[in-house]
């Protein structure tokens, strides 16, 4: 038996990284999913590969009559919305504050915070009505702390998820939806590379290379992969988690939790010898 036998799920950003795992997961454990997605031939892909189980629609998750599209798209062939995904996210401008683009900065907040928004308006009356649901939406660590995004203001998006999540959370509890935010860590995926420049096709093909660079950033010693963030979806999207609301859930194998150990006895290894301490083995 699934964990989600007979629940109907969208999931957005779902034509490659966590967003595609993601899809793959949950019809695993018995869902029906929808993909969403601005690139039709690798959505179409994905639902193929899931067979009659998934289905893709293009969607541009900034634009509000696609995201009222999908919900409708959803219901039409579905007649509920049992779990909502917000996870299309993509690059913001990178630099100082002084050298933001305001064409960046809107569009980097359009795909990162207006689309959660967006989800969570035209999901909440459906999943209203039903007296149940699970949204969630995929936040970051860069949210919750300085200097774990290429991006400032990819960092001050994630933040408005995660403490817009808290607040619908307060609203739908009472109506027996749940709303929560994932916090990923370093991923490997092709997200870093977009970031910095690189054409979607060819940051597609850097996942190794992040996950490399990313193998000593936390004190689990390995990257994050799109699967670690897959799982947490799906105990959130499962009855697993039925009294869990308003919850940020950190998915970074330890990396805010504070500083590294080996780290830290090295700093104080050479306080004792600048204090001519012995030093501990």
């Amino acid at each position: 038996m699934g964990r989600l036998d007979g629940k109907i799920a969208i999931i957005t950003g779902a034509t490659s990284g966590i967003g595609k795992r993601t899809a793959e997961l949950f019809v695993a454990e018995g869902a029906k999913v929808v993909i969403a997605g601005r690139r039709v031939a690798e959505g179409e892909s994905v639902a193929q590969s899931l067979g009659g189980n998934a289905a893709f629609l293009r969607t541009d998750v900034t634009q509000e009559e696609d995201i009222e599209a999908l919900i409708a798209f959803a219901l039409a062939r579905h007649g509920r919305l049992d779990i909502l995904f917000n996870n299309a996210g993509g690059p913001a401008p990178v630099g100082s504050i002084e050298s933001v683009p305001l064409a960046g900065f809107e569009s980097g907040m359009a795909v990162l915070f207006r689309s959660v928004m967006l989800g969570m308006k035209h999901a909440a009356p459906v999943m209203r009505r039903q007296k149940s649901g699970s949204i969630i939406n995929n936040g970051s660590i860069a949210g919750s702390r300085a200097g774990y995004s290429s991006s400032m203001i990819y960092s001050a998006a994630k933040a408005a998820v995660i403490h817009l999540t808290r607040c619908v959370a307060m609203e739908l509890g009472e109506a027996g939806v749940r709303v929560n935010s994932l916090s990923p860590g370093g991923i490997a995926t092709g997200i870093f590379a977009k970031a910095l420049g690189l054409p979607v096709a060819e940051a597609e093909k850097t996942a190794e290379i992040v996950r490399q660079a990313l193998a000593r950033m936390q004190p689990i010693p390995r990257a994050g992969l799109p699967e670690d963030i897959a799982e947490a979806a799906l105990f959130l999207a499962s009855d697993a988690s039925s009294f869990i609301n308003g919850h940020d859930l950190v998915v970074d194998g330890g990396v805010i939790a504070g500083r590294q150990w080996t780290p830290h006895q090295e700093g104080l290894n050479q306080m004792r010898k600048a204090f001519g301490v012995a030093i501990e083995s």
